[in-house]
């Protein structure tokens, strides 16, 4: 079982023959993401929390063709806001960025950024942020050893010059973005491994190793929020059993990490991708449509992978991870659309994504759902990017069942955590100036209005002299 195969290299490469072939604040009171922005000091169980349910604008920003990463290149529309505005109405608070730079990084010794298009990955960051949404933002594509012109190869033995590279892009990158709050999280990069599928190679993981250290110091030195922002890294092909288990997985230091964080907290996440059982979620070639242990038709069920399968794997990462204090991504999970092949397939494929939402929220984890913008059979979105709409709202009902449930009352701001803004905001709308509020929260002794008693039970709670529902 290949279970290190996913799904989003199999529809890029789909994708990309076919063309070749053919051819924490409202709006109203965020600050300005082009200066210093105030940084909350979340913990892993606020980040967590606040992170909410996440969603994937694949096979865009990391989109390659003729070793040049655009966002049409592999068939999905421009990025507007309206689209990400539309991800947010459905309920999701985190959007994940997958970034490709290829043929966007100049030549030695400086290799600099092509800043055109670093503008643009500021621009699609920008409209989440106007929009009080996390996002994540990563090198996704220049790792992988299917498309020409990748770069980032563990098992390259010209390893000097590639984290010479590495570490120069970043440090741009990590400028970029150094004044942006909380919201903003860094991926050193994705599904790094030596495309093989059996056990890791123990010197190409040390150089993996390597890569997320030089990634978490580099953006540390960078300074601003860089050196209190959450950075998530992965280990060998994002692989669950390759992470947790004794593989060769090291976590890196975090000795430039700010004063300002607690020295018993960290600022480290995991990310780890969820395509189990791969027969269901990415084999096109496969008769698997059916999932779980209620699949009617036992001929259509996979053999393994199911509920028990996917609680084990994700107690594994709790274990090891989340209750040392480091909180773990999911970030990805899905299953392509074989609904031309069993009309009820789309069930399974909602079933699947509650399943992982389920354990995710069990053991704490972030879920983070893969969309690459095809719609219908071979595909697994879930919004129609052109039209701004959901195509599969079964799914997203599925996610939102589980991970959709409303924040804490008292979180009048609706960012996923209760402290003194709430209290300035509340503040502001009692006093009549134009913020936003969740005005079912800010209702905190039921009373039908919002008012000074309002603004003193939050004070108290947050004094930790009163409970709140």
């Amino acid at each position: 079982m290949s279970k290190g195969k996913f799904f989003k290299c199999f529809c890029a490469t789909t994708i990309a023959m076919l063309m070749t072939a053919s051819l924490g604040f409202k709006s109203s009171v965020h600050a300005d993401t082009n200066t210093s922005a105030k940084f909350n000091q979340l913990n892993n169980n606020q980040i967590v929390t606040s992170m909410g349910a996440g969603w994937n604008l694949g096979n865009q920003l990391e989109a390659i063709l003729n070793q040049t990463p655009g966002e049409t290149n592999w068939g999905n529309p421009v990025i507007t806001k309206a689209l990400i505005q539309e991800v947010k109405k459905a309920g999701f608070k985190t959007i994940r960025i997958p970034v490709g730079y290829l043929s966007k990084i100049g030549s030695a010794p400086n290799y600099t950024v092509d800043s055109t298009w670093l503008a643009r990955i500021k621009e699609v960051v920008d409209y989440a942020n106007s929009e009080g949404l996390y996002t994540i933002i990563n090198m996704h594509s220049d790792g992988y050893h299917t498309i020409q012109g990748a770069w980032l190869f563990c098992d390259s033995s010209d390893q000097t010059t590639i984290r010479d590279k590495y570490q120069k892009v970043w440090k741009q990158i990590a400028s970029t973005f150094e004044n942006y709050d909380e919201h903003v999280i860094f991926e050193s990069m994705n599904e790094e491994f030596d495309g093989n599928y059996s056990s890791p190679n123990r010197t190409y993981y040390n150089n993996i190793n390597a890569y997320n250290q030089i990634f978490v110091d580099t953006v540390r030195q960078t300074g601003g929020n860089n050196a209190s922002r959450w950075l998530l890294i992965p280990g060998w092909n994002t692989n669950i059993d390759y992470t947790a288990g004794d593989y060769g997985f090291e976590l890196p230091t975090d000795n430039y990490k700010s004063i300002d964080v607690p020295s018993s907290e960290k600022r480290i996440m995991i990310s780890v991708h969820y395509y189990s059982p791969w027969d269901f979620c990415g084999d096109e070639s496969s008769p698997i449509t059916q999932w779980g242990k209620d699949a009617a038709d036992s001929s259509k069920k996979s053999t393994w992978g199911q509920e028990d399968y996917l609680d084990s794997q994700f107690k594994a990462m709790y274990d090891k991870f989340v209750a040392q204090g480091y909180p773990v991504v999911i970030g990805e999970y899905s299953a392509t659309d074989k609904s031309n092949v069993d009309p009820n397939n789309n069930v399974y494929r909602a079933a699947f994504a509650k399943a992982v939402c389920t354990a995710a929220k069990k053991y704490s984890c972030v879920p983070v759902y893969w969309d690459n913008g095809a719609n219908g059979v071979h595909g697994c979105g879930i919004f129609d990017r052109a039209k701004c709409t959901i195509t599969q709202q079964e799914i997203v009902d599925a996610i939102m069942s589980v991970m959709g449930t409303s924040v804490l009352s008292g979180d009048v701001n609706n960012d996923g955590v209760v402290n003194g803004r709430d209290v300035m905001i509340l503040t502001q709308y009692i006093a009549g100036k134009n913020v936003t509020i969740d005005t079912k929260a800010a209702d905190l002794n039921k009373d039908g209005t919002i008012n000074g008693r309002d603004l003193m039970l939050l004070r108290q709670y947050i004094e930790g002299k009163v409970a709140l529902q």
